[in-house]
């Protein structure tokens, strides 16, 4: 009885269906949680009412997440709510470190030892390429990363490389990735290592292993309750796992939203939750619906443009709040419109008291961030990006600027030192260190002592003919910097450097979004006169960048990014056809995609508390090129009485487009648009420059000194032993050496002979 009564102290303040849920514990439940319903509550309540129930003990409940944060803030709140319960020896965490725990126990039944290693994704990468290049594979032509990728993929759908057949294994690495499979697979086992994937899909191997059904009958025995979070988030081997493990025991409660369902790119599975009653005959069904996060018309809102989604189980959330304010839409003329526009309604925001930490911009895709990053420096509004860097110092944008950089000043050593093997040319370490030492020594540039060290035949032939390439592209990009615009000499470099193909060729699900940011940048430099304007503004902007110390500033994120956070404030920009939803998406898996792009507009909408601004425009500059932009389909499936429309010009009635499955996105007003940066600018070729760079007058502006050598002289090479001077041209010596061949070297690569 005493449990009984402690039990009632963490169930006040729950409401009807919160409680419902928690005192379900028998038999399969599904927790329907829409957003800003109280879903972690619901969760660590229930956990705590088993145990205060004592229906289980701690090491009888298996409780998943789907993040460490998660799994000690579930522990923390439940040993709390029970005066301070110890958490040890709890199966509670994520579904990584629940089957590494199990896997140490029975690593032994496939092929390992329980003290085994867990490599990251880097290590992953290394070992792949290793036996890519073993098997013969060019992988330059089939990147190691993208390797990685379609076996996490393989993984994440719970097969082994004996389920896969050879006609479903797919054209990469000619046909070979199957092969690599089982190879990467055989030495994981060897070094006595496995990757994440492996942590799930060992489990499942053993528990589906006839011969070993002892073990999942272990467990079956153990674990009395099962609790899931996140469910909607699930890829096909986390739901193969769990439907193992519920054999035991039909006491399972899954928590999960299906409209937030967003994560199909990376391997979720919505159709997981969408059969739950499929799976568990006689489940019940809790919908949480009571809203305690956003206004009335913010939760119209979106469960009015989510309602048009067909495969959902279906909830409706409201609220006891109020209506609050209508939703803002906006139409405007252009991407700098929008950002001035959001930028301005953010100061209105300041001057009515709000703080900026209770402002955030949510995005669709990566590039979009650079206008407003931009627009709130010049406003000098403190800003910090969630989820990665800022535009201009993210990894490529950071490349294509070293590139830039070089190419108007061919002096600045730590640019071309980025970029000098960005992408891959065969300069290895050995080969760094000879160029630097001769730019040391002879008080040149890094570019400098290449283009020297390319007369003579210090380097490696193969290394030699690469830095002379390198080198004379350098240089006719230089030629083109008077004649060609900037932004389109930006481009030529990016392609013919290699660095677009470097991406194209990366299959990892963030290289496209990638080229995306480079073609932005493309495109913003048109607002700068010329190329070195541009880069000054770049080195302001770097400067000026937030210290991460501020104590108020607006957020910026993606779309994606923002699922679990909340802001009284949200900016919605770019809702176009072809942005939001993503052409991209669509494209790829048809209305699969369309439906995850509207559960990705209902994330966004309910991440506002009390204002939700959501805007579109006429023009979009993409890729180079200016498109006629076309309002998104969500736009039209709000609900008219909880929004308050607004235009700068003569925008058609929002409402007036009718949409179907041959909505095409984007269309554009200029030919080859979509052909990469600036349409056929790579067609306009200019005069070929062929000629090697030391003979096109870079001698002029080196600094040269007079060497301490004479002709006959006896002198020794690091690399090619004792000879004699024969020639000396500046700092270039022919010398004879004792082997018989003659070879031109550099003056700081020798020592004299006493």
């Amino acid at each position: 009885m005493q449990a009984q009564t402690q039990s009632h102290h963490y169930l006040d303040g729950l409401n009807d269906a919160q409680r419902s849920a928690v005192e379900a514990i028998d038999g399969p439940v599904l927790v329907l949680a829409g957003a800003g319903t109280g879903k972690t509550r619901v969760l660590t309540t229930r956990l705590a009412h088993i145990l205060d129930s004592n229906a289980a003990f701690p090491g009888q409940i298996l409780a998943v997440t789907f993040t460490n944060k998660a799994a000690q803030e579930m522990k923390d709140r439940v040993s709390s709510m029970l005066g301070g319960l110890p958490v040890e020896g709890w199966w509670l965490g994520t579904f990584h470190a629940l089957n590494a725990r199990m896997l140490r126990r029975h690593a032994d039944l496939v092929g390992l030892s329980s003290n085994f290693s867990i490599i990251d994704p880097d290590d992953q990468i290394r070992l792949l390429k290793q036996l890519m290049e073993a098997a013969g594979i060019d992988v330059k032509k089939w990147p190691a990363k993208g390797a990685s990728s379609i076996i996490e993929r393989w993984k994440d759908q719970a097969l082994t490389p004996d389920q896969i057949s050879a006609a479903d294994a797919g054209e990469f690495a000619d046909g070979r990735i199957l092969d690599i499979y089982k190879t990467y697979q055989k030495r994981l086992r060897e070094i006595n290592a496995c990757d994440f994937g492996d942590l799930i899909l060992h489990m499942i191997t053993i528990f589906k292993d006839a011969a070993h059904n002892d073990v999942l009958a272990e467990y079956h025995r153990q674990f009395r309750y099962i609790m899931v979070d996140e469910y909607q988030d699930t890829n096909v081997a986390q739901y193969l796992w769990l439907r193992l493990l519920a054999q035991g025991s039909a006491n399972i409660c899954c928590v999960g939203d299906d409209d937030q369902s967003i994560y199909g790119w990376r391997g979720a599975e919505v159709g997981n939750i969408l059969k739950f009653e499929k799976d568990f005959q006689g489940a019940k069904i809790v919908r949480l619906e009571q809203n305690y996060r956003s206004t009335g018309h913010i939760l119209a809102a979106a469960s009015s443009v989510i309602n048009h989604n067909e495969n959902r189980l279906g909830k409706t959330l409201w609220s006891d709040g109020g209506d609050g304010e209508k939703l803002v839409v906006k139409g405007l003329w252009d991407g700098d419109s929008e950002a001035r526009w959001i930028g301005e309604k953010i100061e209105e925001l300041q001057h009515k008291g709000q703080i900026l930490n209770q402002i955030a911009i949510l995005v669709r895709a990566g590039f979009q961030m650079r206008s407003f990053e931009e627009r709130l420096i010049a406003l000098g509004i403190n800003y910090r990006v969630i989820g990665g860097p800022r535009f201009y110092e993210r990894a490529e944008i950071r490349d294509a600027l070293a590139y830039l950089r070089v190419t108007t000043q061919p002096n600045d050593d730590l640019a071309f030192e980025r970029i000098i093997n960005l992408p891959k040319r065969g300069i290895g370490k050995a080969t760094i260190e000879m160029l630097y030492a001769h730019a040391r020594g002879a008080g040149i540039s890094l570019f400098q002592a290449v283009c020297d060290l390319c007369e003579t035949d210090e380097l490696r032939p193969k290394v030699k003919e690469t830095l002379a390439q390198l080198t004379a592209l350098f240089i006719s990009w230089r030629d083109q910097i008077p004649v060609m615009p900037h932004n389109e000499l930006c481009a030529l470099i990016l392609e013919e450097s290699g660095y677009n193909a470097m991406l194209k060729a990366d299959k990892a699900p963030e290289a496209a979004g990638r080229l995306e940011n480079l073609k932005e940048m493309v495109a913003g430099m048109e607002e700068y006169d010329s190329l070195e304007a541009f880069l000054e503004h770049v080195a302001l902007v770097l400067e000026n960048r937030e210290k991460g110390n501020a104590s108020d500033a607006v957020t910026l994120i993606t779309l994606h990014g923002a699922k679990g956070l909340e802001y009284d404030n949200v900016f919605l920009p770019g809702w176009e056809e072809g942005l939001f939803p993503s052409q991209r998406a669509m494209d790829e898996t048809g209305l699969k995609g369309l439906e995850e792009e509207r559960r990705l507009a209902y994330v966004g909408i309910t991440r506002a508390r009390k204002r939700a601004f959501i805007s579109f425009v006429a023009n979009r500059q993409m890729y180079g090129s200016w498109v006629n932009a076309i309002p998104s389909r969500f736009v039209a499936e709000l609900p008219d009485d909880a929004v308050l429309s607004e235009s700068d010009m003569g925008f058609a009635e929002r409402r007036s487009s009718h949409w179907d499955s041959s909505a095409s996105g984007y269309s554009s007003n200029n030919a080859g648009a979509n052909s990469g940066f600036g349409g056929n600018i790579y067609a306009r070729r200019r005069s070929a420059h062929n000629s090697h760079p030391t003979q096109r007058g870079l001698a002029a502006a080196r600094k040269s000194t007079a060497p301490a050598y004479t002709r006959g002289q006896r002198v020794v090479h690091r690399s090619f032993g004792e000879g004699e001077i024969i020639y000396i041209d500046g700092q270039k010596l022919d010398i004879l050496f004792d082997d018989g061949q003659t070879k031109r070297v550099m003056a700081s690569f020798i020592e004299s002979i006493d």
